[in-house]
């Protein structure tokens, strides 16, 4: 993710920034946040994933609080008036990242009132 970030031009960026949630990715200054959630232990929309078969009421519980924690947070930083962008795991790998980048990246740079670098939705590697 940081190395298309990169690519695309989009530096400046400041990791684990101290504010609601602790954002992955953040632009202070603009107050854009990006998070990147593991499809697991965020419980991502689009994989459908099962619960553990053992101990389920804890795991039930578990997910529930992090995702309970997650929407806190984006609340909390859409409240003092941060742009939020949630990416999940399953859209980092090789058949979805290009489309993901290419969805992303314009918005960001948008937000950011940066110019993308020409290219910069393939990969940069």
């Amino acid at each position: 993710m940081r190395a298309r970030l990169r690519a695309a031009g989009l530096s400046g960026y400041r990791l684990q920034w101290k504010v609601p949630g602790h954002p992955d990715v953040a632009w202070p200054g603009k107050k854009v946040a990006l998070f990147v959630n593991g499809c697991f232990w965020h419980r991502c929309p689009h994989c459908n994933l099962s619960l553990p078969k053992s101990n389920v009421e804890y795991w039930v519980v578990k997910f529930a609080r992090n995702v309970e924690r997650d929407e806190q947070s984006r609340a909390a930083l859409e409240a003092l008036g941060w742009k939020v962008h949630v990416v999940w795991e399953c859209q980092l790998k090789k058949k979805a990242i290009d489309a993901t980048m290419a969805e992303l990246l314009p918005v960001l740079a948008e937000e950011l009132d940066k110019e993308l670098v020409s290219g910069a939705l393939t990969d940069p590697a």
